[in-house]
């Protein structure tokens, strides 16, 4: 009895220990979880290229970014935002969706009236992608209740360039790279970084996502296996969860924007958090 007694404590007091550290993390802001894996934020949350509007605003603007149509209107008026007509920015939408959605940039105060169109309102923006990153925070942030910086970049890491979001939920790291571009502007070498930030930074789940309806299994899922390979890692399989929703191992996931971003997020941070409750 005193044996089985002393056993007990044992186990209770290891489990003790477990939730305390468990705490630690969970109180932990993002840059202190950050830091204790050696990482030193030297900048974050870029401003010069984001079109968003005032604080006033944001909220439906935060709606409207949840569009699939209103996000590349969105892109192609950053494309030409010199001067453009609502034709030239109607690819993706009807002539009078597009004049609604100008409206409502205009409404805004992002959009001016210029000669027989339009143009982007201030400063000049370089692309869609900080814009979008800031989507991709904002929906961590709002649907997930996580803690999330955009446009990270570190002191001293070996891996260049920057990690587009990184989220805090449930004390544990979650790295998004957001690619604005369409698959057939995506090169090896970007999933090779995106790769070698992983190895890098060790975050417990790392979500490639790219702002697109089309396959990812025609080229994104291919690069990605030929970039494995190259690392010695052949027989690590980039396995179909549904649709055009990927995952190699229990940590890195592969989605497009088909149904919704944040649907697609869920979905798969949905089945990270199942394995592991499973292991």
């Amino acid at each position: 009895m005193s044996e089985h007694h002393d056993r007990e404590l044992n186990r209770l007091e290891r489990e003790i220990i477990r939730l305390r550290k468990r705490l630690v993390l969970l109180s932990s802001p993002l840059e202190v979880l950050l830091k204790r894996r050696g990482f030193q934020v030297f900048s974050k949350e870029p401003a010069e290229d984001l079109l968003i509007p005032s604080r006033r605003s944001i909220d439906g603007y935060y709606a409207m970014m949840g569009k699939y149509s209103f996000r590349l209107f969105l892109r192609d008026v950053i494309k030409h935002q010199d001067f453009f007509t609502g034709k030239m920015v109607a690819r993706y939408a009807t002539a009078d969706v597009t004049c609604q959605y100008i409206e409502y940039l205009r409404s805004l105060r992002l959009v001016d009236v210029r000669d027989t169109g339009y143009a982007v309102a201030g400063k000049r923006v370089r692309s869609f992608g900080e814009t979008l990153e800031w989507y991709v925070a904002e929906v961590l942030r709002r649907e997930f209740s996580a803690e999330a910086v955009r446009g990270i970049r570190f002191k001293g890491r070996k891996t260049g360039g920057d990690y587009d979001v990184i989220a805090k939920m449930d004390g544990e790291l979650c790295y998004v790279e957001v690619k604005s571009s369409p698959p057939k502007q995506v090169y090896e070498g970007e999933i090779s970084a995106y790769l070698d930030r992983i190895d890098d930074l060790s975050p417990e789940v790392a979500i490639f996502l790219m702002d697109t309806e089309l396959r990812m299994k025609d080229k994104i899922v291919p690069m990605f296996e030929a970039m494995l390979a190259e690392r010695g890692k052949e027989g690590v399989p980039v396995v179909r969860i549904e649709k055009e929703l990927f995952h190699i191992g229990r940590r890195i996931y592969i989605i497009n924007a088909k149904d919704s971003i944040a649907g697609n997020i869920q979905n798969v941070l949905a089945r990270y958090f199942r394995d592991h409750d499973d292991s």
